[in-house]
């Protein structure tokens, strides 16, 4: 049974919302903030810098540390920790942030870190995500809305994702990887380098195999953008010649188009792991998935 329950310092405001819920076994720390509708399961810990918005639920067992932010209607699941220490050996306790994002889903065991110093100085998690079970955000990682974590995907710090990514199951994501918008990372895949937007790519160490074909159609883009842009990966990944010449190539051919605009500003942008290219010994099977499609 859940109870609703005030903290201990009689100095300040109450904080918790009159219509928060906390179970008798939960520690809710003085200073934390709790908004409206949240529920606090059995023994639950929420630390003195945390934030809860509206509709929060902390299932149980749930740790809740540092300065954390928790948006509207996000769900925890059982022992997951969010905003515990960086693993970084340089951190000195420094007051960095974590911040999740609107109806994200965290599950069983799934870990988000806060930031380091020497980084960002924030983690943040967007809106609508899914956190599968023991699926570990490191510290400094950015990821947009829409991002699913499968089970025990693990990325490092530094993480950047974009919008409507999925990550397969058991996926490693090497620190300051970037990875672009509706990307599919398969499943065990070991990511060392940066991925273009709708990119596909799959092993260990990961190569492209393609693009995410599946992924675009489902979200409605035209078949003649899809056709373009499989000109475009082709031009880009397929002829020979210098790399940077295929860049200006397929600029001159299709920089038109908008969304091969955005893959070309994302392999001209600043980067710290290179760019993940198309395997050789993948090529025959591209060349079969993409005339099926």
């Amino acid at each position: 049974m859940l109870d609703r329950v005030t903290q201990t310092d009689n100095t300040a405001p109450d904080p918790i919302h009159p219509t928060a819920e906390i179970h008798p076994t939960a520690i809710v720390a003085p200073g934390a903030r709790i908004g409206a509708g949240c529920r606090i399961g059995p023994w639950c810990t929420v630390g003195p810098d945390a934030v809860l918005a509206e509709g929060v639920v902390l299932t149980s067992h749930v740790i809740v540390e540092g300065h954390a932010e928790i948006g509207e209607k996000v769900q925890v699941s059982p022992f997951a920790t969010i905003g515990l220490a960086p693993q970084d050996l340089k951190y000195r306790g420094e007051p960095t942030r974590v911040v999740i994002g609107a109806r994200t889903m965290i599950r069983e065991h799934a870990t988000v870190h806060r930031g380091s110093i020497g980084g960002h100085g924030i983690t943040t998690v967007g809106a609508d995500c899914l956190l599968m079970v023991n699926a570990h955000v490191g510290h400094d990682c950015t990821l947009d809305h829409h991002v699913i974590l499968a089970n025990n995907v693990m990325l490092g710090g530094h993480v950047e994702i974009a919008d409507t990514v999925f990550v397969g199951g058991g996926a490693a994501i090497h620190q300051f990887v970037r990875i672009g918008r509706q990307v599919v990372v398969g499943g065990m895949s070991g990511v060392e380098a940066d991925i273009i937007p709708f990119g596909a790519v799959m092993g260990n160490r990961a190569r492209l195999t393609g693009l995410n074909l599946i992924g675009l159609k489902r979200r409605g883009f035209p078949r003649s953008q899809i056709h373009t842009l499989r000109a475009a990966y082709r031009s880009l990944f397929r002829t020979a010649g210098v790399f940077q010449d295929r860049v200006d190539i397929t600029e001159a051919s299709f920089g038109e188009d908008p969304v091969v605009q955005e893959i070309l500003a994302f392999i001209r942008a600043d980067s710290r792991r290179g760019l993940c290219r198309a395997g050789r010994e993948l090529l025959d099977e591209e060349e079969g998935a993409e005339a099926a499609a």
